[in-house]
């Protein structure tokens, strides 16, 4: 029903002197991601993953010459983002597995077991062939990296809006904060950890801005609402696992905030007792959809093919930290 989506890829043509030089994939999109490759050789293709490469970083993925006739990749982002990047629109699904994985034959394994890859060629590099994964934005490596953290303080509760990739006061002012506020050095943002400081903080319940927590034990897809430039726009789903937190992407300052979650199944299902769903909001109607949506127009929600879903109103004014959680009804 409802999935995080994974990250659109920027494929480049394949130069033909690479087969003597190892595989590298860089990451210049705004999120952390885990990537899966699929190698084609005379109609096999072989599987492996997860290759962890945080914004702006380059990793290699093969450890000898790159001689695949193809090449496929698959990408994730870790569910602190919510409505992550742009669906991929592949062409081939093979297998994959949780934690790392190389597997011989990417074809042999159940549906459940498969993901969608596309297919990916790589253009030379002085280092050898790379696949750049990108956004519409076309960062380069350290545009990327700072439009990175800005979107990870932007989910912790700092305003570093625009994410741009650009350093301007309001983003050096947010970075600051997080610095001071969690006793960092001045140049902590530079070190190779930091990212795993800042999605620790994202995921993190406490500290500023809103926030959700699942306290049930289902899977929860949430939306939110909230007014930017006099218009009250929704953005969802962001999926919950049980036991996490999450906070939603939320911009400017905010007095009144609207927030709707619903239980699902493994496989996305609205859970449902009765005939009523599962679900946790309130009396407030505003527009949702089903899959990856952001909506500006809260009218005619039903007429315009939409559902009219209940938000419930969250007073924020003046709080530093709002936590909204979803417990068992």
């Amino acid at each position: 029903m409802r999935r995080t989506a994974a990250a659109a890829l920027a494929l480049a043509v394949l130069a033909p002197s690479m087969a003597q030089a190892e595989l590298t994939l860089c990451n210049r999109t705004s999120y952390r991601m885990d990537a899966a490759i699929g190698l084609e050789r005379r109609a096999n293709v072989e599987t492996r993953g997860w290759f962890r490469i945080d914004p702006g970083q380059c990793r290699q993925v093969l450890d000898g010459p790159y001689d695949a006739e193809m090449t496929y990749v698959h990408t994730r982002t870790p569910p602190v983002y919510g409505t992550a990047p742009l669906p991929q629109n592949g062409n081939a699904d093979f297998c994959v597995r949780d934690g790392d994985f190389k597997l011989a034959n990417g074809r042999e394994c159940p549906v459940s077991q498969q993901a969608r890859f596309s297919a990916a060629r790589p253009t030379e590099q002085p280092k050898g062939p790379a696949i750049n994964l990108a956004e519409e934005a076309d960062y380069d490596d350290a545009q990327a990296r700072l439009a990175g953290i800005q979107r990870l303080l932007v989910i912790a509760g700092y305003d570093a809006n625009p994410i741009d990739g650009v350093q301007g006061s309001k983003t050096q002012s947010a970075l600051n904060r997080f610095l001071a506020d969690r006793k960092l050095a001045a140049d902590a943002a530079a070190s190779p950890n930091f990212f795993e400081t800042l999605i620790a903080a994202a995921q993190s319940p406490e500290g500023h801005g809103f926030s959700w927590c699942n306290d049930s034990k289902n899977p929860v897809m949430a939306a939110i609402g909230s007014t930017e430039a006099a218009t009250l726009i929704t953005r969802g789903w962001y999926r919950l696992e049980a036991g996490t937190c999450l906070r939603p992407d939320v911009r400017g300052e905010q007095r009144t905030l609207y927030s709707y979650g619903e239980a699902v199944d493994g496989n996305g299902r609205t859970l449902r007792r009765g005939d009523r769903a599962v679900s946790w909001g309130g009396n407030v109607e505003l527009c949702t959809r089903d899959g990856k949506f952001e909506l500006s127009d809260q009218k005619d929600c039903v007429v315009r093919g939409l559902n009219a879903t209940g938000f419930a109103a969250i007073d924020v004014a003046g709080q530093p930290s709002t936590v909204i959680r979803f417990k068992e009804p």
